[in-house]
């Protein structure tokens, strides 16, 4: 379901004529050119799908005499449609103003352009679609990489995030992170609105981050690139010391890189995180160091 008022909200959408109808059983990013329709082909006619006007549209039915004009609407409108968008700022004729109102329909309009608008929308509705989850954690956009910071409650989340706003990186959700699934391998974190830029320091309290350190210390939301999983030092436990080989957990079928990061007094978590993300961009671009490592071992083993 979408909520009405919020898609004509966040779409910047003008009300022609409103409707009574408060959510629409939407399900899917996808929106419908009836220009089909308005010549009175109905076979696979997707009219639970938004419905959106644009000038090829409207001019084939200014071409039309009043009567065929009005006939058409009827029936298109019958079809009980969430809603019908009109691009390019143009204004609808009185019989389908009258229709829309007739039929429960909201009628709206837009100044973009037909394509871009329905870009647009369809980034929206994916947004708005989404699958959600909460996930317990801190995310903090380092070097341009979303950084999801996850460990048991006191091992030290906040105050590594801390460190690295401190350092010029990006606090985005402290504690509590809203995620949601916007395409098959890509996630989207955000804090929830109640404790946005609001951070918990054991023995301080609750500090506004935003307030201390400025607006650019703050983000809205941030794409989750890999995750950072922090936990007391095991001193029998064998860690990576190489990095060959790369761990991934998945969150809402999607898979994330995971470094399994010890913790211990003395070690400069902040810095050890900035390092990783540095080391992700460049295994991104193609080099490790590891690898690097590797061959110049074999090729010494070689001779």
């Amino acid at each position: 379901m979408v909520n009405a008022q919020a898609f004509i909200d966040g779409l910047n959408l003008q009300v022609l004529s409103p409707s009574t109808q408060t959510e629409w059983d939407i399900h899917a990013a996808e929106f419908n050119r009836p220009g089909l329709q308005f010549v009175g082909f109905y076979e696979h006619f997707p009219h639970d799908w938004p419905q959106v006007v644009g000038l090829t549209e409207m001019s084939y039915l200014e071409s039309l005499t009043d009567d065929v004009r009005r006939a058409r609407l009827e029936a298109y409108f019958s079809y009980r449609v969430p809603c019908l968008i009109v691009c390019r700022g143009m204004m609808p004729s009185q019989d389908m103003m009258e229709l829309a109102a007739k039929y429960d329909t909201a009628l709206l309009r837009t100044n973009q352009v037909t394509t871009r608008f329905i870009a647009n929308a369809m980034n929206y509705l994916n947004r708005c679609l989404a699958p959600r989850a909460t996930l317990h954690g801190v995310l903090v956009d380092v070097y341009g990489m979303g950084v999801l910071i996850t460990g048991e409650s006191g091992v030290g989340k906040s105050e590594a995030a801390l460190e690295l706003v401190r350092r010029g990186h990006q606090l985005v959700a402290d504690d509590v992170v809203d995620v949601c699934r916007i395409t098959e391998n890509r996630l989207i974190g955000e804090a929830p609105e109640m404790v946005r830029h609001l951070m918990e320091i054991r023995g301080i309290g609750i500090i506004d981050i935003k307030a201390m350190y400025g607006i650019s210390a703050v983000l809205a939301s941030k794409t989750i690139d890999m995750i950072i999983h922090l936990e007391p030092w095991k001193e029998k436990k064998a860690y990576d010391r190489l990095g060959l080989t790369d761990d991934f957990t998945t969150i809402m079928d999607v898979r994330v890189p995971q470094i399994v990061l010890p913790v211990r007094p003395g070690r400069n978590v902040a810095v050890v995180i900035e390092v990783a993300a540095r080391n992700y961009s460049l295994k991104q671009m193609g080099y490790s160091a590891a690898q690097e490592l590797d061959k110049r071992l074999s090729g010494r083993a070689g001779k």
